[in-house]
């Protein structure tokens, strides 16, 4: 006969048991609710930024009419009669991030192929975590270093280039941007298999054939989001062109004169002394606004092209 504490013992076990399971679908069921709620702390983030933008964006356009904000040439906010025309901060953006991947593009896909193709695991690995500090860098730090050392730099060979202008941080900027446009597009290179490589040297082709015909149009898809992704990051970048592009509100296509982003003019009007219900202050908004509308654009761009163009092996 079995003993009685035995039997006590196995049924101590069974209620154990069926405490640690009710505890476990307690947990099982309150875990996803909790990743839910955290997940979800982004999306309200972003409806909350959204909302603010939308809110004193139609309070600016209230006062200045859409078409002239658009349209106009000449921005001069702090005038007995202000002017509010977006077209010189639009100009200075596009010129610097034109500028910066300009720069980043080419030296950035460059850096790509040798890594990817050329270069040894040896080298490889020191060389890539190399390119990745300039990531690293404080874009402040970048800024003043367009500002001390590039632009005295550039005047030496361009006379008519003034103390600040839009040339030098662009450059910067791209040279910033050089590690993300090398390392996804190295990631998306080595994406591809080795089959298709070895298939085309044994059908005759050389390592440069092989590169330009078979490695980058199969991660061609990769390669231009790399590109788009960077033209983001050169459109929504601040410290550079505020510290060494300047605060002139022109509207000019001369790389070599001052240009205001809309970065730089957000970074002005937010350390100024713009009372809250002016209309510089809801300037800041409206441009904030169009700077959102411009970086979501060149996102979907991105995710289009990825998978407009995507190789799955």
């Amino acid at each position: 006969m079995p003993e009685k504490g035995a039997g006590l013992n196995v049924r101590g076990m069974i209620e154990e048991k069926r405490k640690s399971a009710s505890i476990r679908t307690i947990v099982e069921k309150l875990v996803p609710r909790i990743l839910f709620g955290i997940a979800a702390v982004s999306v309200f983030t972003t409806v909350g930024i959204l909302l603010t933008l939308l809110t004193e964006t139609v309070t600016f356009f209230d006062r200045v009419p859409f078409l002239d904000f658009f349209t106009g040439t000449k921005l001069k906010p702090l005038g007995e009669e202000a002017v509010f025309g977006v077209l010189p901060l639009l100009t200075g953006t596009i010129l610097s991030s034109a500028i910066a991947m300009a720069v980043a593009i080419p030296i950035g896909l460059m850096t790509a192929i040798f890594l990817s193709e050329y270069a040894s695991d040896k080298v490889r690995k020191t060389l890539k975590p190399m390119l990745e500090i300039l990531a690293g860098i404080p874009t402040i730090v970048y800024g003043f270093f367009a500002f001390t050392f590039v632009t005295p730099l550039l005047r030496s060979f361009i006379p008519g280039l003034e103390p600040t202008n839009i040339l030098s941080p662009g450059i910067v900027m791209g040279i910033m941007i050089i590690p993300m446009v090398a390392s996804l597009s190295e990631d998306a290179m080595s994406a591809v298999p080795n089959s298709m490589r070895e298939g085309a040297l044994a059908l005759g082709s050389t390592k440069l054939e092989v590169t330009w015909k078979v490695v980058i149009p199969a991660a061609i898809s990769g390669i231009i989001a790399s590109f788009v992704l960077g033209i983001s990051r050169a459109i929504g970048e601040t410290m550079i062109v505020a510290i060494a592009s300047g605060s002139s509100k022109n509207f000019t296509f001369d790389v070599t004169q001052s240009l205001q982003t809309m970065t730089g003019y957000i970074v002005e009007v937010t350390g100024g002394e713009a009372a809250a219900g002016t209309t510089l202050y809801y300037s800041l908004y409206a441009v904030a606004m169009t700077l959102f509308v411009f970086t979501l654009i060149m996102n979907l761009i991105a995710q289009y092209i990825s998978r407009k163009f995507r190789e799955e092996y």
